[in-house]
């Protein structure tokens, strides 16, 4: 049986995998980029949880992040914009993913040009979101 973090984190790769751009999960940055662009979700740390008693709930608000990149060329800052834009309304679609969270906070992109020798520049971003889910203990 899964752990509630897995749980979480496989329901918000879910989430994002509708989207055009290719969405992966703990990969390293693949030599080409889709022409959709790219999402690699880093599945990030819990962190110190607020811990209740009776009964016993650690409360998480756990940061993972989400690499975001396109190689689009002159379009480049438009095809960014919009697979912002669409990570956006997919995760306000659900904020709880489904129950599984009490909410789900993404934080705003700082984007940044790289430059690419031999090939178009990538726009990119990592864009942390804040995931607030409880367990009923540090290994569940």
């Amino acid at each position: 049986m899964p752990t509630t973090r897995e749980t979480v984190l496989a329901a918000l790769h879910a989430r994002l995998q509708p989207l055009a751009a290719l969405t992966l999960r703990d990969e390293v940055l693949p030599e080409r980029i889709p022409a959709a662009g790219l999402i690699i979700l880093r599945d990030g740390q819990p962190g110190e949880p607020e811990v209740t008693l009776s009964p016993l709930r650690h409360h998480y608000q756990h940061k993972v992040e989400l690499e975001v990149v396109v190689q689009a060329g002159a379009g480049r800052a438009s095809a960014f914009d919009d697979l912002i834009a669409a990570i956006g309304a997919a995760l306000e679609a659900d904020r709880t993913l489904g129950g599984l969270c009490d909410w789900v906070e993404p934080e705003a992109p700082a984007s940044v040009d790289l430059p690419v020798e031999g090939a178009a520049t990538l726009k990119a971003a990592v864009i942390t979101v804040v995931l607030h889910y409880t367990t009923t203990g540090p290994l569940a």
